[in-house]
């Protein structure tokens, strides 16, 4: 089966998901901070994304903080059976939006049961545990502590399964002597590829990876590389950009994030959209050359 089948699917857990999700974090105000602008617009976005078969949705309480996980539930409680929601801990918001570590026992559970409250929710499906080591990317540092919190709180029944966000290859093997890691979330994408060996080294474990920023987060990708690619075929550049990480390696699920209707439709339709080998190698080249 081709990776660009909309229909493709990888473990998540227990569960297998179609591997175009949907992320909600461009759903909360300016800087993931506040409300959204438009939140009849917003609810409208969670409902098409589920409405056209996507399985698969990222948020965190640290959202707004507290606006996705609410717009969720008002959208789509109750949930169909097949919908998989993923949420992080680790992290909470200041009062100036700034992003702060939350690794205490106390803060991971309190952040449990806030997301499983906000999102109307007895057990969450999916818990990544968001290292804070440094804000811009993984630093090493031992998790055992903060994992071992969650991994309690996974006993009582609260949690179902865990996951790692912005961590390294060696925290990630400290984690798996302490729980079953299902996904591991750091940044990646077309231009920033520093989690090569590492998507390839989860693959062969058939653990998912989840890559954040997938289309360059706060600052979109620019490439003419990228740009001509996409004229070529016909798409728009993010479609490529997309496509290009669906066939990167086979455990990789995306969850890029909108708050359109119409970039949502083009997202999804990235799903289709099949990269002949000259794009490959064309494309394996804007690493060097563009700026996530």
């Amino acid at each position: 089966m081709s990776t660009t089948d909309p229909t493709n699917t990888f473990p998540l857990g227990h569960r297998s998901v179609k591997r175009l999700g949907y992320g909600a974090m461009q759903l909360a105000g300016p800087g993931v901070f506040g409300p959204p602008k438009d939140h009849a617009a917003a609810l409208a976005v969670l409902r098409e994304a589920v409405a056209r078969g996507v399985d698969h949705i990222d948020t965190s309480d640290f959202y707004g903080p507290h606006v996705t996980n609410r717009l969720i539930r008002e959208a789509l409680a109750p949930y169909p059976d097949d919908l998989v929601i993923v949420t992080k801990i680790g992290a909470r918001r200041g009062t100036d939006g700034a992003w702060l570590p939350a690794f205490s026992p106390e803060e991971l559970t309190r952040a449990v049961h806030d997301n499983l409250r906000h999102l109307g929710l007895d057990v969450l499906e999916v818990v990544n545990l968001r290292l804070m080591f440094d804000v811009h990317g993984p630093a090493e540092g031992s998790i055992e502590a903060p994992l071992t919190a969650l991994a309690e709180l996974q006993r009582q029944g609260l949690v179902r399964h865990i996951g790692l966000s912005n961590v390294t290859a060696t925290q990630i093997a400290e984690g798996r002597r302490i729980a079953d890691v299902v996904c591991v979330q750091n940044r990646y994408n077309l231009a920033h590829r520093a989690d090569d060996a590492l998507i390839d080294d989860l693959a062969r474990e058939r653990i998912a990876y989840v890559p954040f920023f997938p289309l360059g987060g706060f600052t979109p990708l620019q490439s003419s590389i990228l740009s001509e690619v996409a004229a070529r075929l016909g798409a728009s550049p993010m479609q490529v950009a997309l496509a290009w990480l669906l066939r990167r390696a086979p455990n990789i699920l995306l969850i890029p994030g909108t708050s359109s209707r119409t970039h949502l439709e083009e997202n999804l339709a990235a799903a289709e959209l099949v990269l002949p080998e000259n794009a490959m190698t064309d494309l394996d080249r804007v690493a060097g050359t563009a700026a996530a």
